[in-house]
């Protein structure tokens, strides 16, 4: 059978027999975790293990790990990272520091996460964020310069697989300019499209060539006023696949989250019917994920194709002196 076209979380730090059978039944093509999966080193490798194991293959497994307040591995099993508005400070005084910085925290994250066998990374955030917006991106952003936002999160993508992970660039085509958190609503931009195109998609479009990237849940009323982007085939196939030029795995944000109206079916079938490859459901209600794996079809034809390009970006590790790396980091941002 081939995996069907989702994504799943988790309820606890371990799978119950329900979620095992359910797993091996719907067939994600992956799985992520979030803070409440994740309490040791030696529990989270017993959990990718029966996620893998549930599944009857090497599944990706996704986490959001970024630094600063979004981080789900934290202390005191792992180091505590900064934002990623600390590699935009460093580099507004020094770039050559500021991409190193960006490249090596990455690096150790990616080191973090595959020692536990998590190996996608939904890091850069590539959002362009604007005075006034909502802070849900915030620090999150590495600066305000779509150039230098690009900068580093390319420097970000490549210590992440020089890491042995995969990075997904967010929020696709940017989520900077919100001004409600879309966790909780969704917000509308009313900014035209010659602006969108020359700030918000910039770093988007410089990363094109990048495996995977995540949709936003805004509505950008100069590109669809009815939809938001994780729902709308005109900024998917016009914006984000032609103007952007991605072709590769395209995952939706959360379905779980408040942005998005309708029931988790409702909102898979539009998103995935809208040109998304992959609907990501993150809150761990089994109800909610049956539902979700009842509409979600089993991947083929062009979805299949990107899905499986994205994982052939895979590569080992780089070796890498983890305590010098470590102490030349510190130095970095300190």
């Amino acid at each position: 059978m081939a995996p069907r076209a989702f994504i799943s979380g988790c309820a606890g730090t371990s799978l119950s027999s329900e979620e095992v059978r359910f797993f091996d039944n719907a067939q994600p093509w992956g799985f992520i975790l979030f803070k409440r999966n994740c309490e040791s080193p030696e529990q989270i490798v017993r959990l990718t293990e029966t996620l893998r194991s549930s599944v009857g293959r090497h599944a990706p497994i996704l986490i959001d790990q970024e630094g600063g307040r979004v981080q789900r591995l934290a202390a005191p099993h792992w180091p505590v990272y900064p934002a990623a508005r600390v590699f935009g400070d460093i580099f507004a005084y020094d770039p050559e520091k500021g991409r190193r910085a960006a490249f090596l925290g990455a690096q150790l994250m990616a080191s973090d996460l595959l020692t536990v066998g998590i190996d996608v990374d939904c890091v850069p955030c590539l959002d362009v964020p604007i005075e006034g917006a909502h802070d849900v991106i915030g620090r999150r952003a590495y600066a305000l310069d779509p150039d230098v936002v690009a900068d580093l999160g390319r420097s970000a993508a490549e210590g992440l697989m020089a890491g042995g992970v995969l990075p997904v660039m967010k929020h696709i085509p940017g989520h900077g300019r919100a001004g409600v958190d879309s966790h909780l609503a969704l917000p509308v931009v009313d900014t035209d499209a010659e602006t969108l195109q020359r700030i918000d998609f910039a770093p988007f479009k410089a990363l094109a060539h990048l495996p995977m990237a995540m949709t936003a849940h805004v509505v950008y009323q100069a590109l669809d006023a009815d939809r938001p982007a994780t729902l709308s085939p005109t900024i998917i196939r016009d914006v984000i696949r032609q103007t952007i030029g991605f072709d590769g795995c395209l995952i939706t944000d959360d379905l779980s989250m408040k942005a998005l109206s309708g029931t988790v079916a409702e909102k898979a079938m539009a998103a995935l019917a809208a040109g998304a490859d992959l609907a990501l459901h993150c809150n761990g209600d089994l109800d909610e994920m049956r539902e979700l794996a009842d509409v979600a079809p089993e991947l083929a034809g062009l979805s299949l194709d990107r899905c499986n390009r994205a994982l052939t970006f895979r590569r080992a590790a780089a070796a890498i002196d983890i305590a010098g790396a470590r102490a030349e980091f510190a130095a970095l941002i300190g």
